[in-house]
């Protein structure tokens, strides 16, 4: 996660740039709950990190925690940054406006890839989650690894996680795998033919079939799919990272 994704892209590690889509993935969903009256808690997000560690990933209040209702994530970020970002000048230019980014996660790059430890923990975060929470839409998780899993082979610990449900259906696992090769992402296959090697196929065997809505969403953004698409990216660069993040978490509907 220390290296760059591949030539051309941005000079900020895998780590640092992933870190920065996911405190952005969080931004978007405590707007999309914003209400009148408040942050409604329309979710409940956890982020677990592994390398050197397996835990979860939260910094400052929220340090520790698993599961946390998105109000709360909302109310008690770990600092908030001034960044710059490029907006339109309205005559055809782009000029610099200030804007203020909230941050949750930290980027980590060291270690090894312990894969089965991380779905481990997540699988015991979800039994307890499902236990209060039976009659939910059943969560979704994805697997953020730019390499294989070096504490054993993940099927099995995949496996359970996805046999996991709420009364509305099981839940569903997605993987992300990070490139640092310019290379084209493999983005939401519907079968091994297009996988370069028997990693790639493993991850797309780790995956859940993409559901009928968030394949409406993939045709939006101009995927083809179908009804064997799973929910996977291989070799991914930071704007696959961004666009898988957003399709695979966008609420079908709200109220």
């Amino acid at each position: 996660m220390a290296d760059t994704f591949g030539a051309g892209e941005s000079s900020k590690s895998k780590a640092d740039a992933v870190a920065d889509a996911i405190n952005n993935l969080l931004r978007n969903l405590t707007i999309k709950c914003a209400k009148g009256e408040g942050i409604r808690d329309y979710y409940e997000v956890g982020v677990i990190g592994y390398g050197s560690s397996v835990g979860s990933a939260f910094k400052g209040e929220l340090a520790g925690q698993g599961f946390v209702p998105i109000s709360q994530v909302a109310n008690n970020p770990f600092r908030v940054e001034e960044r710059i970002k490029k907006i339109d000048d309205g005559a055809g230019g782009l000029v610099d406006q200030k804007v203020r980014f909230p941050v949750w996660f930290e980027s980590s790059a060291g270690g090894g890839t312990p894969m089965c430890q991380a779905l481990n923990l997540a699988r015991g975060s979800l039994t307890d989650w499902l236990n209060q929470h039976p009659s939910s839409f059943p969560p979704i998780v994805i697997n953020i690894t730019d390499g294989e899993s070096n504490d054993g082979d993940p099927t099995s610990e995949a496996e359970a996680i996805r046999e996991l449900s709420s009364d509305d259906g099981n839940v569903l696992l997605f993987n992300l795998h990070l490139s640092s090769q310019r290379t084209k992402p493999v983005e939401f296959p519907d079968s091994v033919e297009t996988l370069p090697d028997e990693y790639a196929k493993l991850l797309f065997s780790l995956s859940s079939l993409l559901p009928a809505y968030m394949q409406d969403f993939a045709r939006q953004e101009n995927y083809s799919v179908s009804e064997k698409t799973r929910g996977f990216v291989f070799n991914a660069d930071i704007v696959s990272v961004i666009r898988f993040l957003d399709i695979g978490t966008r609420p079908s509907n709200l109220r």
